[in-house]
């Protein structure tokens, strides 16, 4: 990746130019930290970090950060504005160097150069020369990333194909809306076959058909063995796809875990129950937390598991049970839940 001073710097390919902000592969360029070319232990974890620490002058971006990425997951990396989130991303990416504590990707240390051919990473903030096309983009990047050039066609209509853009293939970049650049962004970023996948706000650009379109991408990548750092505050998303999240706020993950044991505490039951007298719920306090709205009778805080032993307690005490809604709290609810504890 080049610095982000650079305006542009001078492309393999003669006559071309690459923006020095694009998504690019990783091994394009060096980084922190760059050191043995060790091999990787695919039996190690993706991503793991022990009370990883950054400091800015007086400013602690990232403090005693410790979690684990398994291998072959998708992996939700999720926080406010200014928790820490982008710069644990470059330091996961060797693009910055830690302050302390220690952490391995793919099982090799931070900014490892072999290790860096195997990620693919999307930014945020990227651009691409608009007076390419899609295909001369994705080429430029085969050449960058060392593919053999016999290659480069079969990657770029396969890379172009994935993300939707092979009937764009050879219109300029320049005439791309926003969403189309994000799309072939992502398209660069899974070139080769990466191992590890970090994607930064990914669907931050699309409309709702290519929100649905990078999910199905992402849970392809899963199926084929690669792991996906999803880093977004779209919360929707993450629940769609991820099969564990960290919540991280000032630098620090205040929460880890699958979405089932986020969430599988916090979940409640709507009951519409007839036959029964008043307060009849005042003897069942052991299933839960009571309280009626509207013609409603609420449940909180009901283990899952239990949702049918409570039906059959009501049958047996004479009531006629008409509806059953189990309701489990959402992810915002429960991420912002967890932010106003700290």
């Amino acid at each position: 990746m080049s610095p982000p001073n650079s305006a542009e710097r001078p492309a393999v390919g003669r006559g071309e130019t690459v923006a020095a902000d694009a998504p690019v592969r990783l091994s394009e360029a060096g980084g922190a930290g760059l050191g043995s070319r060790s091999s990787v232990a695919t039996a190690s974890p993706a991503v793991h970090t022990v009370a990883l620490h950054k400091r800015f002058g007086n400013t602690i971006a990232v403090k005693s950060l410790s979690m684990t990425v398994e291998r072959g997951e998708v992996f939700g990396f999720l926080g406010p504005n200014g928790a820490g989130k982008t710069t644990v991303v470059k330091l996961l990416l060797g693009l910055s160097r830690p302050s302390g504590g220690e952490a391995l990707v793919l099982g090799a240390p931070l900014g490892d150069l072999e290790t860096r051919r195997q990620i693919g990473y999307l930014p945020e903030l990227f651009r691409f020369q608009p007076l390419l096309t899609a295909r001369e983009v994705i080429r430029l990047h085969c050449r960058l990333l060392g593919r053999p050039k016999t290659a480069w066609t079969q990657d770029a209509n396969e890379a172009l194909h994935t993300v939707g853009l092979l009937e764009r293939a050879d219109d300029r970049v320049g005439t791309f809306s926003k969403g189309m650049q994000q799309r072939l962004g992502l398209g660069v970023a899974l070139l080769g076959t990466p191992a590890l996948v970090v994607l930064d706000e990914p669907t931050s650009a699309l409309d709702p058909v290519g929100r649905h379109d990078v999910r199905e991408i992402i849970r392809n990548l899963r199926e084929r063995g690669s792991t996906v750092f999803l880093n977004t505050h779209l919360l929707e998303e993450a629940q769609h796809v991820c099969d564990r999240v960290a919540v991280i706020d000032k630098g620090t993950a205040i929460a880890t875990g699958s979405l089932g044991e986020l969430l599988g505490h916090h979940s409640r039951v709507r009951l519409k129950v007839e036959g029964l007298g008043p307060n009849w719920w005042s003897g069942l306090g052991r299933f839960g937390r009571w309280h009626r709205e509207d013609e409603w009778t609420i449940v909180e805080d009901i283990d899952p598991k239990r949702v049918a032993d409570l039906v059959g307690e009501l049958v047996r005490l004479g009531g006629r049970v008409e509806a059953v809604v189990p309701e489990q709290q959402s992810l915002e609810a429960r991420f912002l839940e967890l932010l106003s504890e700290r």
